[in-house]
């Protein structure tokens, strides 16, 4: 068998990451299977495996299928399709390469923005016959937003269409025109043909009207370096190694900048600043360290720094808030809804955010700036999200590492949506919370109990509204101080301009929620009904308290029984199709997990269930 492998100086060379990218069936994986064939950085193994999948999988006839290089999982080879990213490494004499395989149908665009996210170069594929198209556009886009500038327009199939100029020239034309606006630095168009070779490793004579580059030489010569040794030093802790009560040391990846032993270092959220004492590697002690470089760092001082934190330069900071606006990129069927509480994750930090406003949303076509109230799958839009606790950030164009994020669900953990920040908001910078001289405890004390806020959730007709009117009048006769915040009520005054889509219900319960804080910070016992069809929702409210505050209350009513009651007639409506987005009936209702306080209401009178409530308050120490 013949071997072929890597150069042995390949490791010390330049390094190119770039990515494949464009619609589906526009040559992707053959493209990258063209490269690695034709470097011979195949083994004759892997070449008679391919042969045997190309006759069960490939779409090449009796040829050989290059894309089967690529197109590892079982799924991608039946469909034709790439789903996952997949990464591989090449080398020439002049330079190496790590290049990331991206999908291209519509639902994977999530897996492509991975690749983007760490690539210097976008290889964008279109198909000489289709030209430039919505995915095109979109997979550009994205390239932009995600800090790649330098691009290749790779027209692909040019041998389908008898490898004519004009055609190539239209694309091009159209291409160069949308892309006009998004800023890269470099567009260089090429004209190949991934299964038969043309301009990949060498120029074709069969395109003599072509008087550019082969991608492959473009690909060793072009010049992407991103100055990450040069920016300010910026260090995210991953882990605080503490072996012993004499070491303690801080572990992570520059992400940016250099750093030296004795240089300051200000720890961002809070401002302090020691002086590098040690910098440890794998391989030992170090005077100096640069962007990538896996380390731990020792201070001379002890200071306050814990998961999550940011190390940075003090004469060069990042910016610190709890406000900022950022592009987003959401990658879920799970609809973004503005006040609803996500996780953020930024660096190696994770905290509770939420998008406050949907500033517009981009149509990937035209670039136009659309009203949006939620996102939907492959959405991206130009948003302003809040989070739990002020983060260290830089904006994402002048540093990709401290500049993203991503959007995690609270409840799955699974990844929603990417961010890139643009600026810091001014309003959270200008706007400081004002400590008063009397708080909650104070008031409480006067009051002689425990603030807490009693949620009553559960469907419409269930028995809320009754069960929590008993209780408050009861616990208003035995001296206590109260307050009854009633769904209905609210929609009234506070939250009469929201309907009853989600978005709407979302705002809803967040409006009520922050009001029944208030109250709570009042030293008043409040006592919410409210249907609150969404977990996520509720969880946002329990929250804003401290523990013990906040008591779920599970009024249990099956939706049967509550459309037999139907006490304001509403389910006869839903019915008849006069009210749409009824909980129970044509919108979900997800009832709690663990409620302090279940109540099942078949069989038992109102008066019993409020009894229950109030022997919990009282064992609970609220009365």
């Amino acid at each position: 068998m013949e071997s072929r492998e890597f150069p042995a100086e390949a490791p010390s060379k330049d390094l190119l990451r770039f990515l494949t990218c464009g619609s589906v069936d526009d040559g992707k994986s053959t493209l990258i299977g063209r490269l690695l064939h034709d470097s011979k950085l195949i083994f004759e193994d892997q070449l008679s495996a391919l042969a045997a999948d190309s006759k069960r999988h490939g779409t090449t006839g009796d040829g050989i299928d290059l894309a089967l290089l690529v197109d590892g999982l079982e799924a991608e080879r039946e469909q034709g399709i790439t789903i996952d990213v997949a990464y591989r490494i090449f080398s020439t004499q002049r330079r190496s390469f790590i290049v990331a395989d991206t999908p291209g149908h519509e639902q994977y665009t999530r897996n492509m923005a991975t690749g983007a996210s760490t690539a210097d170069l976008a290889v964008l594929l279109v198909d000489a016959r289709k030209g430039v198209l919505a995915q095109t556009r979109r997979h550009s886009l994205i390239c932009s937003l995600l800090g790649i500038r330098h691009v290749v327009l790779a027209v692909n199939k040019i041998d389908l269409v008898s490898y004519q100029s004009d055609a190539f020239a239209r694309i091009v034309d159209e291409y160069q025109d949308f892309a006009e606006e998004l800023g890269f630095s470099s567009i260089v168009p090429i004209p190949i043909s991934a299964r038969r070779g043309d301009n990949v490793m060498n120029v074709s004579d069969n395109t003599p009207w072509y008087r550019g580059p082969s991608l492959l030489d473009h690909l060793e010569t072009i010049d992407v370096t991103g100055d990450t040794v040069g920016d300010p030093f910026r260090f995210p802790v991953q882990w605080v190694n503490r072996p012993n009560l004499d070491f303690r040391g801080y572990a992570g990846t520059v992400a940016s900048g250099t750093i030296n032993v004795g240089d300051p270092v200000a720890v961002a959220n809070s401002g302090k600043i020691s002086r590098v004492k040690e910098l440890l590697t794998a391989d030992g002690a170090r005077t100096c360290v640069h962007a990538g470089d896996a380390i731990t760092i020792t201070l001379a001082d002890e200071l306050d720094i814990a998961r999550g934190d940011l190390l940075a330069s003090p004469e060069s900071p990042p910016e610190v808030s709890d406000q900022f606006a950022a592009h987003v990129i959401w990658m879920s069927d799970q609809q973004l809804m503005p006040g609803r509480s996500y996780l953020v994750r930024m660096g190696t930090r994770t905290t509770p955010v939420t998008v406050t406003a949907i500033k517009y949303k981009i149509d990937v076509n035209t670039r136009e700036h659309l009203a949006a109230r939620t996102l939907g799958l492959n959405d991206i839009a130009f948003c302003n999200l809040s989070t739990d606790m002020p983060v260290a950030f830089d904006p994402y164009r002048q540093n990709r590492r401290t500049g993203s994020f991503i959007v995690i669900d609270r409840t799955t953990n699974h990844t929603l949506g990417a961010g890139m920040i643009a600026f810091g908001l001014r309003r959270a910078s200008n706007v400081h919370w004002q400590v008063t001289l009397v708080g909650k405890s104070d008031r409480a004390a006067q009051k002689h109990q425990k603030p807490a806020i009693i949620w009553l959730t559960g469907l419409s007709g269930a028995g809320k509204s009754t069960i929590a009117n008993i209780v408050e009048r009861r616990l208003h006769s035995d001296g206590h101080h109260t307050m009854m915040l009633d769904g209905d009520n609210l929609r009234h005054g506070l939250n009469r301009d929201l309907g009853f889509t989600e978005v709407d219900r979302v705002e809803n319960i967040r409006r009520a929620g922050e009001t029944a804080k208030l109250l709570v910070d009042a030293g008043l016992i409040v006592l919410c009904s409210f249907i609150s069809p969404y977990r996520s929702e509720r969880d946002m409210v329990r929250r804003l308290v401290s523990d013990g505050e906040f008591i779920e209350v599970f009024v249990d009513t099956p939706v049967d029984e509550c459309a037999r009651r139907d006490p304001k007639g509403l389910y006869a409506k839903a019915k008849a199709g006069k009210i749409k987005n009824f909980t129970g009936f044509d919108a979900p209702y997800e009832p709690p997990v663990t409620p302090e306080i279940h109540l099942q209401t078949i069989g038992h009178q109102p008066e019993q269930l409020a009894d229950l409530i109030v022997k919990k308050l009282a064992a609970l120490g609220i009365v």
